[in-house]
């Protein structure tokens, strides 16, 4: 069979052309990969056309063109050499939404699916159950994504790793048991997943639960103790357990102690109570414990000793007690990281942390610990973070406490009573990026080691006793700061004209700062330059070059000395949400762009000489919470667009201006509004009896006006409590912090005629109530006693008439009352709250009497308002009609009784015998009784 070499050559290579297109387009000999099979390509394109690509991270993936044939050459996908199969598919942290199509369930061969930290939507599909070769499963998702069961996860024998983070599981009620019979199932992560928060019985019962799972994450669901048999069945094979964010309450299991084998234990964030369970030394391959935000008691366990591979210990936030021992910690003084226990209640001085030579956290701020800081602080050569605000610590910090912490970056020492001696030759060796140092004594001098302090982000020297001029070289440091807070200090010289990056904040109040305020300080973000001794006019900060690309969002400028017009450039300071002027000179009306403040919450403008109209572009700051407008020259009628546009008012001071006009029924709509003081200005008209529709004043609770004001570009927020001047008992003075607890209506001084409507007695939690100085008339009303929160009643310099209602004398809390020069009559109703107040609280009413006054009442004179007594026709007409009532109940309950016994005898033979015998011998037994015990003593007597 002899035959042409050549043909055979020719026959081989026809026959590899063919075998060469059987598998796919890119087979070649030797060496080279094999192309992607067709099938599997197909599959990933399907699984494409579902997904929403915004960002092109899947432009490689297509049918067209020479470099997108082959899939085993797109983004993401791995192919197995030999045979072409995809057997790896990563597309984690590609920005993908849309859906998960069930189409990639084709690819057989597939080990390895990793999607996470997409934002996938819809429903997970159950085919992926069918990649039986899977050997991990990534599915952590940023989206909304659900699963209706998870049964298709037991067809997956091979699988190893399980990441469902974020995807929907409330549904999954047997999610237990799957989990308990996978069997090469070494990693799960179910965080975020709405686990449904109860375990039945069943679902933990005659189960063998997997020998080999080692990581298990459930946090951050709503899982409860019925957990806990489930979970133990794992006994000691667990690593890496997380249960954090979750609801378990009551003490820590014992069942815990048989987890020896865990590396990882975090339980922060639930309900947790009791002692830290001795039985934790036990645990000695523990290298992080977060037991934090818990409400743990007791001491630190002593076994904690035995932890010798302890790394990162988590225990703030809880209301641990007792002193802080080197002892109980002494084993890990090699490998210990991280120690967090603050904001708990520990006492006593700081240990001796000599030996510590891994730590680089260091966290025992807002404690009660006391005495000095310890030497040995700085013999930390690794320390980076160091925190001990909020104590009680005394003494001198020197050079030698902080010279040797080289790597430190975020000092607080704030709030303890230590002096600092750090001269300039003897600088620390660190550089600070946060140094927060506040109440801590760092003058009279300017501290000049902070010089040396370049890469500074965040200063806090306020109330450090400095009384000295900002050196020239301080302003060098603000380059990179975002916060800086000099305040309550008595700092003094003028301001430069320095270049303030647009996410500064800085406070400079409550100092001694003079001149005029340079218009580049504007370009930053939060301002408080308040009480200080500034003078000019801010007009010049309008038509600055303000580079910030935030805008200026907090500006307070009050109390200084500030002259001059408002700003006309309100649009350049769009962004405001906090804006405080009160307490100056300035002068002029209020621009009509202040309507531009579209996010303004907070408008103080309060004493200063402004007039006019409040402009109707005010209209348009709809997320008004405060606006204090009080002690100026405004004019015009209050407007009806207040109270029926900005509905989110929460106080509003009008006071001691011009306004004229009616009280508008639209302010009745302010359904959040706490204070109300339209006071001393020339209002008219009857009160509305429609107050009683302000909520906030009938329900309890208070509006606490406060903000979380983020300093952009950084991950830190500023929280701002809001103020305002309050009339309060006769003194006007700034609350901040208790301003939600001072529920209030001021109408005093104005021309308001008319009765004073019941309804106002409808506002329950009503604290304040001032409606003297006015032409009222009528009585006071008598359910006036509901008001049982009421505090200060001041009626006084009206035209009220009858008496004092009963009812006030139920007041307990009333403090301060104020009835005089009305025309109020009768007795001054009894009672020890009435009377506990002096005579002059009812002096100008010639027909009062009774105590606290000198003027007696006639025998038989009562007020004109009983306790029954009522302030209408048509309570009188009420009243009639219980007295009727009350009368016809007395007779119907006399004739009852009368003749249901006294019938009964007369007509009844048997019972009336019966009756007087009974009388006969009550009357004989009383009779002998009488005489025994009369002769007895007179027989004692005799002897």
């Amino acid at each position: 069979m002899g035959g042409n070499p050549l043909q055979y050559f020719l026959g081989f290579f026809l026959l590899l052309l063919c075998f060469k297109a059987g598998l796919g387009s890119n087979f070649t000999v030797g060496e080279a990969k094999v192309g992607c099979i067709e099938r599997e390509k197909q599959s990933l394109l399907h699984f494409k056309q579902g997904v929403i690509d915004e960002f092109g991270m899947l432009s490689s993936w297509g049918s067209v063109g020479e470099d997108k044939g082959d899939c085993c050459q797109w983004t993401g996908v791995q192919c197995d050499n030999r045979t072409g199969h995809v057997i790896m598919l990563d597309l984690s942290f590609k920005i993908l939404r849309g859906k998960i199509g069930p189409s990639l369930a084709e690819l057989h061969q597939l080990k390895y699916l990793n999607l996470g930290f997409n934002s996938f939507q819809g429903v997970l599909p159950t085919q992926l159950g069918n990649l039986s070769n899977l050997q991990s499963l990534n599915i952590q998702n940023l989206g909304n994504m659900t699963c209706e069961n998870l049964d298709w996860i037991s067809h997956l024998p091979l699988l190893t790793h399980l990441d469902l983070t974020g995807v929907n599981l409330s549904k999954a009620t047997n999610w237990p048991q799957l989990i308990s019979q996978m069997p090469s199932l070494i990693e799960l992560y179910l965080s975020f997943t709405h686990l449904p928060w109860t375990i039945p019985t069943i679902s933990i019962s005659h189960v063998n639960s997997s020998t080999s799972l080692a990581f298990l994450d459930l946090s951050s669901n709503d899982l409860t103790p019925t957990i806990y048999p489930w979970l133990f069945n794992f006994g000691s094979h667990l690593v890496y357990l997380d249960l954090s964010s979750n609801h378990l309450n009551d003490s820590i299991p014992e069942a815990f102690a048989n987890m020896t084998s865990l590396t990882y234990l975090d339980l922060s964030s639930n309900d947790l109570n009791g002692p830290i369970p001795d039985y934790f030394g036990n645990m000695t391959a523990l290298a992080h414990l977060y037991l934090l935000w818990n409400r743990l008691k007791g001491e630190i366990p002593k076994s904690f000793s035995n932890l010798c591979g302890l790394q990162r210990l988590f225990l703030p936030y809880n209301y641990l007690t007792g002193p802080l021992e080197k002892d109980s910690l002494a084993c890990s003084n090699n490998t210990l990281e991280a120690l967090y226990l603050n904001d708990n209640q520990f006492k006593g001085s700081l240990p001796n942390f000599s030996g510590f030579s891994q730590l680089r956290e260091l966290y025992l701020g807002f404690n009660q610990l006391n005495g000095t800081l310890p030497e040995s602080i700085g013999q930390l050569a690794q320390l980076e973070t160091l925190d001990i605000a909020s104590n009680s610590l005394q003494g001198t910090v020197s050079s030698n406490h902080l010279f040797g912490l080289s790597k430190l970056w975020y000092l607080d020492l704030s709030f303890n009573s230590l002096t600092f001696d750090i001269s300039l030759e003897q600088v620390p060796q660190f550089q600070g990026q946060f140094i927060m140092l506040a109440s801590c004594k760092l003058g009279p001098h300017f501290p000049n080691w902070l010089q040396t302090q370049k890469p500074l982000q965040k200063l806090d020297i306020s109330a450090s006793g400095v009384s000295d001029v900002i050196p020239s070289w301080f302003w060098n440091l603000t380059s990179h700061l975002y916060w800086l807070n000099i305040s309550n200090n008595c700092i003094s010289g003028t301001l430069p004209n320095i270049q303030a990056i647009s996410s500064l904040g800085m406070d400079m109040s409550s100092n001694c700062l003079e001149g005029s305020i340079p218009q580049s300080i504007f370009n930053a973000q939060w301002l408080d330059l308040s009480k200080n001794l500034f003078l000019g006019s801010i007009s010049l900060s309008c038509g600055g070059s303000n580079q910030s690309s935030v805008g200026l969002s907090h500006l307070d400028l009050s109390n200084n000395r500030l002259s001059g017009e408002l700003p006309k450039c309100w649009e350049q300071w769009k962004d405001l949400i906090v804006l405080n002027l009160a307490n100056n000179n300035f002068s002029g009306k209020i621009r009509n762009s202040i309507g531009l403040l579209h996010r303004i919450q907070t408008l103080h403008l309060h004493n200063n000489s402004l007039t006019g109209e409040l402009p109707s572009s005010l209209r348009n700051c709809t997320e008004l919470h405060l606006v204090d407008l009080g002690k100026n020259k405004l004019s015009g009628k209050i407007p009806t667009w207040m109270g029926e546009i900005l509905s989110g008012l929460i106080v509003v001071n009008l006071r001691s201006n011009e306004f004229n006009g009616r009280i508008l029924l639209s302010l009745c709509q302010l359904k959040r509004i706490q204070m109300l003081d339209l006071s001393n200005n020339n209002l008219f008209g009857t009160i509305p009896k429609c107050l009683n529709n302000l909520t906030a004043l009938i329900e309890k609770g208070n509006l606490i006006i406060s903000y979380d004001e983020p300093i952009y570009n950084r991950s830190w927020v500023h929280s701002y409590v809001d103020n305002t001047m309050v009339q309060w008992k006769g003194k006007e003075g700034e609350y901040k912090r208790t301003l939600g607890l001072i529920k209030s209506i001021d109408f005093a001084s104005n021309q308001l005629t008319g009765e004073i409507p019941i309804e106002v007695t409808d506002l329950v939690e009503l604290v304040s109530l001032n409606l003297s100085r006015n032409n009222l008339i009528g009585p006071i009303p008598t359910t006036i006693g509901q008001l049982k929160s009421l505090d200060f009643l001041d009626l006084s310099q009206n035209q009220l008439n009858g008496g004092i209602p009963y009812s006030l004398s139920q007041i307990a809390g009333l403090s301060v009352l104020d009835l005089s020069n009305n025309t109020l009559s009768g007795k001054i109703p009894s009672g020890t709250q009435l009377q506990s107040f002096n005579a002059t609280a009812y002096e100008g009413n010639p027909g009062l009497c009774g105590l606290p006054l000198v003027k007696k009442c006639p025998e038989g004179k009562f007020g004109d308002v009983s306790p029954t007594g009522l302030s209408s026709k048509k309570e009188d007409n009420q009243d009639d009609k219980n007295n009727i009532g009350f009368y016809g109940s007395i007779a119907l309950g006399f004739i009852i009784g009368f003749w249901g016994v006294c019938g009964t005898l007369l007509f009844k033979s048997s019972w009336r015998y019966a009756y007087f015998r009974f009388l006969s011998k009550m009357k004989d037994w009383f009779y002998m009784t009488t005489m025994v015990s009369m002769n007895r003593i007179r027989r004692s007597l005799q002897r």
